[in-house]
């Protein structure tokens, strides 16, 4: 007597298509089974938005960094003030410390670097703009990256002032006596080098950044990558406007 075979579910689904029959649970896009491959391009943690707070997350946690830098070199700034040096003469100790006039014009370059930053912000807004999004997304051109362009210009174009103004600032010290290789006699004006200069040289790094969201974010091809470039720029612009205010408050006040 010849056996008979009756099909389990899983296989009348996968050979009868084309009458009815579902998928197999774990092949469903949707997911609901055991996990497989087919289903990971819905995972929420492998779409633009992961990606772009992944890379958020890497620009913080760098600048967090520099920020310990920056505490660490402030403390030793009060530190330092507390310093004694040795007449050779008498062989009496006496305080080396001397207050410096900061020149007027870094509260002008303050003002620009912070006007640098909301110019930045509002490039940021305008690269995340819902309805121009779409239309990259639909390939009907580049209609967000066109709005976020002027913007970035403009924080370039004060990014540069402000390293232009720093510049004058140290002439403007130098022209005083304190001079950054007088380092025995005024190390007030030593310190203030070495903020300010270590300052602009993050600054120097952002400016680079600027340059290639005005001129290379039309070589990326995806909309979401243009996102992130400007949004990671942004958000080091930010970090280096907030630094550059305690820094002025410490050098001004902290003497």
């Amino acid at each position: 007597m010849p056996s008979i075979f009756t099909p389990t579910p899983s296989e009348t689904e996968r050979k009868e298509p084309g009458i009815g029959g579902k998928p197999p649970v774990a092949r469903r896009p949707t997911g609901g089974g055991g996990g497989g491959g087919d289903d990971e391009w819905n995972h929420e943690r492998r779409g633009p938005r992961d990606q772009l707070m992944r890379i958020r997350f890497y620009v913080l946690f760098g600048l967090s960094a520099d920020m310990i830098f920056f505490a660490v070199l402030v403390l030793c700034f009060f530190a330092r003030q507390t310093g004694l040096q040795m007449n050779p003469r008498t062989h009496l100790f006496y305080p080396d410390w001397r207050p410096i006039v900061l020149p007027r014009i870094l509260y002008l370059n303050t003002l620009v670097l912070i006007l640098s930053s909301l110019a930045m912000e509002r490039a940021r807004q305008n690269i995340f703009r819902e309805i121009d999004v779409l239309e990259e997304w639909l390939g009907l051109g580049r209609p967000a990256l066109r709005a976020a362009r002027p913007w970035v210009g403009a924080a370039f174009g004060a990014g540069i002032l402000f390293l232009v103004g720093q510049a004058i600032a140290w002439k403007q010290l130098t022209a005083q006596g304190f001079a950054f290789d007088r380092f025995e006699v005024t190390p007030a004006s030593y310190f203030f080098y070495v903020i300010t200069g270590l300052h602009a040289l993050h600054l120097v790094a952002g400016v680079l950044a600027l340059v290639f969201c005005f001129f290379g974010l039309g070589w990326l091809r995806r909309v979401e990558s243009r996102q992130i470039a400007i949004d990671s720029t942004a958000w080091f612009w930010h970090f280096m406007t907030g630094a550059w205010l305690v820094l002025l408050v410490v050098l001004a006040l902290g003497q």
